[in-house]
């Protein structure tokens, strides 16, 4: 299995990182699957790899410099194969051991690199930052007004407010949606020059919404936001979210990686305060996606949140937690196997030096963006990079046609984006740990042609 996903590593490697693709042609070819009649399964998976050869974005490229989707680690990717075939149901303890106890074992390591105690903390797998915040929001609630349990949002004495960062993950905004509370409910906290949210600001709004008749319940920290890698001051804000009795859940789901990190495990500084974290082991720690990560300090409070019971399940296994009466799936499926097999295949050492490296490619990558003339508008110490350019300042050349020049060529890959203020920015951030220097030359290249090139690119 190794050899296998080593193989597709290095054939993704030696192709562009993207091509044009023509929905029209996809769906004639795809026109031969009428279901009618069956298929060689070996023809069938053939097909299958070419389709994906050639109409994807090619994301774990040593040259994808976009969103959060990494390089798999061959181990992890195997395991992910073996899951597959085994197909392991773990709403369970009783009927998926051997999966809940890989699960158990390498999440209390994330545990651990937290700074909770194992043994009086919890964690679960999720499919990935979104159930995980809204996890993290229902958890909150739960914990805020037990009359909710029962009673829904009605029984509520007033509107609850939860609040975030300018730069917050939006999975919020849809989290407040679907327990109910409304979009309203999402109160948006102004952030400081380096697009951190203010503890300032974040004291005047709640008391704001106090004299408005609001209840504020969760107070959201982002460790390592989507757009400018910023990591909100968790120290100072869980001194305001303890003194008005709220929720604090740090939203780490790239960010927190870096815990298990040498040279930037400070960035996360304060992380332990929390009252529960987010990590997404898909995003930076090299494995299939499908592996987020729900971490809190508080167990009884998942129970509390989501415990039911179903006359068609086993009875619990002393000693061990029912993922289905703990976290918001029912069939689950062993998603963090994988995440035991990076690590197991890696070491603590291994993944440390793999994330240090990540973020020694973010500062060079700095460093030859700077060197042609871009300019940094972003602060963090983790591996991405916002730039721009004084060619990028009129409409001809502004951020999103920079990046999609670069896409268009194929050669690299990044993605606009828009920061609090309005700026607009290219965006690169380190998402394999197969990138290497060189790579970084031909982004920088890229992106100098893109920004100083002819109209042979429009």
């Amino acid at each position: 299995m190794n050899d296998f996903a080593g193989e597709i590593a290095r054939a993704v490697a030696a192709g562009p990182v993207s091509r044009p693709v023509s929905m029209e042609a996809l769906r004639r070819r795809l026109d031969r699957f009428d279901f009618d009649a069956p298929v060689d399964a070996s023809d069938v998976l053939r097909e299958i790899r070419s389709l994906f050869e050639d109409g994807l974005v090619q994301v774990t490229h040593p040259r994808y410099f976009g969103l959060f989707n990494p390089s798999v680690v061959p181990a992890a990717a195997g395991a992910a194969a073996l899951v597959a075939a085994f197909n392991p149901q773990i709403a369970v303890w009783s009927h998926a051991p051997a999966a809940a106890e890989m699960e158990r074992r390498v999440l209390r390591v994330l545990l651990a690199a937290v700074g909770w105690n194992p043994d009086a903390s919890a964690a679960h797998a999720t499919s990935g930052g979104a159930e995980a915040n809204t996890t993290a929001v229902v958890c909150a609630l739960a914990a805020a007004f037990p009359a909710w349990r029962d009673g829904g949002l009605r029984a509520l004495p007033a509107q609850p407010a939860l609040y975030v960062s300018e730069e917050a993950h939006h999975s919020f905004e849809k989290a407040a949606l679907v327990t109910g509370l409304g979009r309203g409910a999402v109160r948006v906290v102004a952030t400081d020059a380096a697009f951190r949210m203010r503890p300032d600001a974040l004291a005047v709004r709640i008391a704001e919404d106090r004299r408005a008749g609001l209840v504020p319940f969760l107070v959201v920290a982002t460790a390592g936001a989507t757009a400018s890698g910023a990591v909100d001051p968790v120290r100072e804000l869980a001194a305001v979210a303890a003194r008005e009795g709220a929720w604090l859940h740090a939203d780490g789901a790239w960010g927190a990686s870096w815990l298990l990190s040498t040279t930037r495990r400070h960035v996360l500084d304060g992380i332990g305060l929390a009252d529960s974290v987010t990590w997404d082991a898909h995003k930076a720690l090299s494995v299939p996606m499908g592996c987020g990560v729900f971490l809190t300090r508080r167990p009884d409070v998942p129970r509390r949140a989501f415990d039911v019971a179903g006359p068609y399940m086993p009875p619990p296994r002393e000693g061990a937690d029912d993922p289905f009466r703990t976290t918001m799936q029912w069939s689950r499926r062993a998603a963090a196997v994988p995440l035991f097999a990076a690590m197991a295949s890696l070491g603590r050492a291994g993944v440390a030096s793999m994330l240090d490296r990540m973020a020694a490619l973010g500062d060079a990558l700095r460093e030859r963006l700077a060197a042609s003339g871009f300019r940094t508008v972003n602060s963090t110490a983790l591996p991405l990079v916002c730039v721009t350019h004084p060619a990028m300042e009129g409409e001809r050349r502004h951020a999103g046609r920079v990046a999609s020049i670069v896409q268009k060529r194929g050669r690299a890959w990044v993605s606009p984006v828009t920061l609090p203020g309005g700026v607009r920015a290219v965006r690169a951030c380190i998402t394999s740990f197969l990138t290497t220097e060189a790579d970084l030359d031909v982004l920088a290249a890229e992106l100098r042609e893109a920004v100083e090139g002819g109209s042979s690119h429009e």
